[in-house]
């Protein structure tokens, strides 16, 4: 049923995924852009979507006929590419600046619950119970709601420099944690 050290794991994982402290410099111009965001709000609207496509996605998977074993390990070079990107700061994976639509459109989705939070979330089900990944999922929908609701207290807190520390750190796990995904998976092909 749960297992705490996979819950920590997945934590960690759509954690460094999600990247909600790389994800200030962005919150903080958008806030700028659009005035105040919805922590709630925004933050309800990623829960839904990573709770929609733990719950459907792999009937999705199945509609498509792609295995779970398949999409584990196109999703792990999906997670690679985004440790790559945080480590070098490159960014492969463009977002969309739409600022119209507040905090739904482009800080739920994408920003939070985007293709690679939700390609996670499936490559995760390969190897960690889907009540692991609940937790792991409502853990991280708690910080996301405390970060948005306190990003000018934690941007003085941390600074560019450590913002930056934070992002390079977690990106350097993505890549270890995509690699683990790859090679537990890739057997089963």
């Amino acid at each position: 049923m749960f297992s705490l050290d996979q819950i920590i794991t997945v934590g960690f994982t759509l954690f460094a995924v999600i990247d909600i402290l790389g994800s200030i410099p962005i919150l903080l111009s958008l806030k700028e852009k659009i005035g105040e965001i919805s922590a709630v709000k925004a933050t309800l609207a990623s829960g839904v979507l990573m709770v929609a496509f733990l719950l459907v996605g792999e009937a999705f998977l199945k509609l498509m006929s792609v295995d779970l074993q398949s999409f584990a390990v196109a999703g792990s070079i999906v997670i690679f590419i985004i440790g790559l990107e945080m480590i070098l700061g490159i960014e492969f994976f463009k977002s969309d600046q739409d600022t119209k639509t507040g905090s739904l459109v482009p800080i739920a989705f994408p920003l939070i619950a985007g293709s690679g939070t939700l390609t996670t979330i499936m490559s995760l089900k390969a190897d960690f119970g889907d009540y692991n990944i609940l937790a792991g999922i409502l853990v991280n929908l708690l910080i996301i709601y405390v970060v948005l609701r306190s990003l000018s207290w934690i941007e003085r807190i941390l600074g560019k420099a450590g913002l930056m520390v934070v992002r390079k750190f977690f990106g350097v796990i993505l890549l270890a944690i995509a690699v683990r995904i790859f090679k537990s998976n890739i057997g089963t092909l």
